[in-house]
């Protein structure tokens, strides 16, 4: 990295009550500032969920239009009031990616050189400042391309699998199962003998992770969905969930159908039936697919619970060296277990134009956007 160098990003902007700007700009060049920095000269980043929500807000995609250089204008509609202090503020898009360290603090320069993945804020740039402890260096057969999503999604299942265990269940409930989180889930569960119950809302999501060896498959359009969740509940004796849904009925739903699989297994109600079984019931809201508010109609006694997770929470939580080693095998099984498949790669300056934008924003089930940002480079690492 030189003073010649440019880097550009991608930004979302809140211009005003009813419109939200998302654009391409030239941004300041990082450098290192702590001992643990890294610079790294970005090549590929995934574009997940959590960052479609980021990029648009409250925006609709369908009210895309172009914006005039680089940019892409969006409405909000039933725009609300919003904080002053948010108006004109231009946010860095991205938390994860994979590229090359191009400058490092004292404490972190055995990295320079190295194609890492990482976990950071602003990874839709061409040049990025990240903590090399939030890196990982990809072993040289692993690409950009696969090694930009060995991270968040992983660690996110591994963070479930320790969750449950440390908090003394044994099975799990996935909702949108089918995704490229879900299917890693499913083949981790499948290795490590846990039971699993993968919620989906169309037939061939179900074929999806049947094909995959998923024993317990339920479809939400189904008219006998609810009977179907009970049944495969009481099989498996899974009683915590993770919702990616996360709005309506179904994490109360759930929570019912907990309930029910309970009274099935001979649990009873030692303080009556209106306070429920005594079997502890979770549901955790770890995404945000359905932005309606979680409608909560109590079917299902009084020991039960619902609460958010978050993954970069969670590795706060356990402290450097457990992260650490939960990286190391995210890394290992990045193309087995963890590995991602994609719908398409775009370059940064497609994500400005209004069609790709409404592609990428459609958060269909199994699809998967991929970054490109080594547009113009020789890197021998690049994106294929």
């Amino acid at each position: 990295m030189t003073t010649k160098d440019r880097n550009h990003a991608l930004l979302s902007t809140r211009r005003s009550a009813d419109q939200v700007e998302v654009s391409v700009r030239e941004v300041e060049l990082p450098r290192p500032i702590d001992s643990d920095d890294i610079v790294v000269r970005m090549l590929a980043a995934p574009i997940n969920p959590s960052d479609i929500g980021s990029m648009l807000g409250p925006a609709d995609p369908a009210t895309a239009q172009p914006g005039g250089d680089a940019s892409v204008l969006l409405r909000v509609p039933d725009a609300a009031e919003v904080d002053p202090a948010t108006l004109g503020v231009a946010r860095p898009l991205g938390l994860e990616g994979a590229g090359r360290v191009v400058a490092a603090g004292p404490a972190a320069r055995d990295l320079l050189g190295r194609v890492v993945s990482l976990m950071g804020t602003g990874t839709f740039a061409r040049y990025v400042r990240a903590r090399a402890r939030d890196s990982v260096p990809l072993p040289e057969h692993v690409p950009a391309a696969q090694g930009a999503a060995a991270l968040i999604n992983p660690l996110t299942v591994l963070g479930m699998v320790e969750t449950m265990r440390e908090e003394g269940f044994t099975a799990l409930v996935h909702t949108a199962a089918a995704s490229n989180l879900g299917q890693m889930l499913q083949r981790l569960c499948l290795a490590e003998g846990i039971g699993l119950v993968n919620i989906v809302r169309r037939p061939d999501q179900v074929e999806l992770l049947r094909s995959l060896g998923a024993d317990h498959v339920l479809n939400t359009s189904s008219p006998a969905f609810f009977d179907e969740l009970v049944e495969a509940l009481h099989a498996t004796g899974a009683t915590l969930a993770f919702d990616a849904v996360s709005g309506g009925t179904l994490a109360a739903d759930i929570l019912s159908a907990m309930e029910q699989a309970a009274i099935r297994g001979g649990a009873g109600f030692p303080h009556g039936p209106r306070y429920g079984t005594t079997v502890p019931k979770k549901v955790y809201s770890y995404g945000g697919l359905d932005p309606s508010p979680i409608t909560v109609e109590r079917r299902f006694g009084f020991t039960w619970s619902i609460g958010g997770w978050l993954v970069f929470s969670f590795l706060e939580r356990i402290g450097p060296e457990r992260a650490a080693r939960l990286r190391r095998r995210a890394v290992d099984e990045i193309g087995t277990t963890f590995a991602s498949r994609y719908t398409r790669t775009v370059p940064l300056s497609a994500v400005t134009d209004p069609e790709t934008l409404r592609a990428i924003s459609r958060r269909a089930t199994g699809e998967k956007y991929l970054l490109d940002l080594d547009e113009g480079t020789d890197d021998d690492r690049r994106v294929r």
